[in-house]
């Protein structure tokens, strides 16, 4: 027992630091259990077998083919555009659209798909997105609670509960639970949202639209850009940039290039812009834009006799360098990682950016930094933002990677662009036939769930089976896999008995309402430090053994176990949803502890009280 409460703990502690991915560390778990004896080699790898791993591998897959052909995105926003310029329907309706999706796809896929369309919204508005965007993230927990398939918490309590031989739960067991969730958060998100997230954060552009001369002067673009002309003579002409090695060599990056058109005709533009490229030759008279520090810039025009040009000189009679960009044919956009991007610890020159998508990254903003110098070896971290420059098309196709990022920071006539693609209505009755065939109980849940995904593939809602796998976020399957023979564990050695008593001991005299409130807070408590499926997985048959050495039904135990693990607010980190609004809001750690924190002891006074009356002990 000693032995597999120290394996915990040590792996609770490196959950907590994050410097390990979460499920390396679940796997590390399992491997020393099976190394000591406590688990067989079939107890320990039946985690990956289980119904839960399975069920969450084929709703990643529905939940792609919601995302890839577009269906959510304009059911979303055609409900959300009711809301017009009012803050407060606005408000509303993005809790109550967010509730609803969330109920049937994951909540960190829900909040990328909501993220830029509220972010558009708001600007529309004339009001701040901070206001919306936490909101947002915490509509996506709740609505969770709306069906068995809405959180890997409900799975795991619904799979405790078969286990031990009680009932299972039905498809809309929870439907109660998340409406009191929803409302509860529309009345109380409402007042602290408005105290503590329209304040002015000091960003001029806050509430209003960001336009593209705003992303310039946010990056500081023009103060870090420098133009050197490819004179006659010089060591660049007829030479292919890759020849060139600038990046390695100087560490500076190569923009764009501005080149001389060809035609004289007076009513066409007399500059071409072009995309830096690794093919593209230079000519003599290329202006090349650059990013990086002068004394490198400088260092690179003296090398190879280029010249510099000053903030006076023209690039051609006619036009003049003020400092401004231009964006007629090359844009910027802002891009956030999420939590699985395979980006996320990579430095920015193994992006595969420029090659794949052909476009730069300019900056990064992580939280209130901006890094802007010596790019290509920082290391992407999760909620950075990216700027990005390219040809319009070029950043047009970074939308079709939900998975990896969301872009957020397009203009907003870009942003408001949505396309229905016309495989929507296929994916709208596959998911209504397998919520039909959950509902109905007519298979197995996880049957009409790898039903549901397979369609998916077979009518052609992605392009291919790789493009579904795709979607799949492997590090949630697999952690989720690696813990949950850890239950099994604690069972086996009798440290889940051990806890339960002592938590009776404690908590019992006072009745099941206490244990259920200490219950309630212990798993609140934990999910603020690892994910809340590993929490619910330990916590699951703790409250059942306590149920049970208290003569008390296990169901209000164990409800109280998935709402604990998946209402947590208070920081954020606690779930991916949290992280990821945090840059595109520009919150601070304070702002979830001012708003989360409330919210989250208010949601724990209430379930307490009203769980034991939907089921009663």
């Amino acid at each position: 027992m000693y032995i597999t409460l120290s394996i915990l703990v040590v792996a609770t502690v490196f959950f907590v630091n994050g410097k390990i991915r979460s499920d390396i560390v679940a796997l590390c778990a399992l491997i020393l259990l099976m190394l000591f004896e406590i688990l067989t080699p079939a107890e320990a790898l039946s985690g990956f077998s289980s119904s839960i791993v399975i069920m969450m591998i084929g709703l990643f897959v529905v939940g792609g083919g919601i995302f890839r052909t577009g269906l959510a995105n304009v059911i979303s926003r055609k409900i959300l555009t009711l809301a017009g310029n009012s803050q407060t329907k606005l408000f509303v309706l993005v809790m109550l659209v967010t509730s609803a999706i969330g109920g049937f796809v994951s909540n960190t896929g829900t909040v990328a798909l909501m993220l830029p369309i509220v972010v558009s919204l708001a600007m529309a508005a004339n009001t701040s997105p901070s206001r919306f965007l936490m909101p947002l993230a915490f509509a996506s927990s709740m609505g969770g609670m709306m069906t068995l398939i809405g959180t890997p918490p409900n799975l795991v309590i619904d799979s405790t509960l078969r286990g031990a031989g009680y009932d299972g739960l039905s498809f809309f067991s929870f439907l109660p639970i998340g409406l009191i969730c929803v409302t509860l958060g529309i009345v109380t998100l409402g007042p602290l949202s408005r105290i503590f997230l329209t304040k002015d954060k000091g960003a001029d552009g806050a509430k209003k639209s960001k336009s593209l001369k705003d992303l310039a002067n946010e990056y500081q673009l023009s103060h870090n850009l420098f133009r050197v002309r490819a004179v006659p003579g010089s060591a660049l002409a007829g030479k292919k940039l890759q020849e060139l090695h600038i990046p390695e060599r100087y560490n500076i990056n190569v923009l764009e290039i501005r080149r001389r058109a060809n035609s004289q005709n007076p009513f066409l533009k007399t500059i071409n812009q072009k995309l830096a490229s690794a093919g593209t030759v230079i000519i003599e008279n290329d202006v090349l834009y650059l990013s990086g520090s002068i004394e490198h810039v400088r260092l690179f025009a003296s090398e190879n006799k280029a010249g510099m040009i000053d903030m006076h000189e023209l690039e051609e009679e006619a036009l003049a360098f003020s400092g401004n960009l231009r964006f007629d044919e090359i844009g910027i956009a802002e891009v956030v990682l999420l939590s699985n991007s395979r980006l996320v610890h990579q430095p920015v020159k193994n992006s595969g950016f420029r090659e794949k998508y052909k476009v730069n990254i300019l900056g990064i903003q992580r939280q209130k930094n901006y890094i802007l110098q010596d790019l290509k070896d920082e290391k992407m971290q999760s909620g950075d933002v990216l700027l990005v420059q390219g040809e319009w098309n070029d950043i047009a196709r970074l939308t079709e990677e939900p998975d990896e990022w969301v872009v957020i920071g397009q203009p907003l006539a870009e942003a408001s662009k949505i396309t229905l693609d016309h495989k929507a209505p296929l994916a709208a009755a596959i998911m209504v036939g397998m919520v039909a065939l959950m509902v109905f109980d007519t298979v197995p849940a996880a049957a009409a769930v790898l039903m549901a995904a397979v369609l998916m593939v077979l009518t052609g809602c992605f392009r291919n089976a790789e493009e579904a796998y795709k979607t799949i976020n492997w590090e949630s399957i697999v952690l989720i896999g690696a813990m949950l023979p850890m239950s099994m564990a604690l069972e086996k050695t009798g440290a889940a008995a051990s806890i339960s008593k002592g938590l009776v001991i404690g908590l019992g005299n006072f009745g099941p309402m206490a244990l259920l409130a200490g219950i309630y807070f212990a798993t609140s408590l934990l999910t603020l430090f690892i994910s809340n499926t590993a929490t619910a997985v330990l916590f699951a048959p703790i409250a059942l053994q306590s149920a049970i050495e208290t003569g008390a039904s296990p169901y209000p135990f164990l409800f109280t176990v998935a709402i604990a693990a998946s209402m947590c607010f208070a920081s954020p980190f606690a779930t991916p949803p949290n992280a990821l609004v945090m840059s595109a809001g520009r919150y601070t750690f304070m702002d979830y502890v001012k708003v989360g924190l409330p919210l989250q002891i208010l949601f724990g006074i209430v379930m307490v009280v009203v769980v034991p009356l939907l089921w009663p002990f």
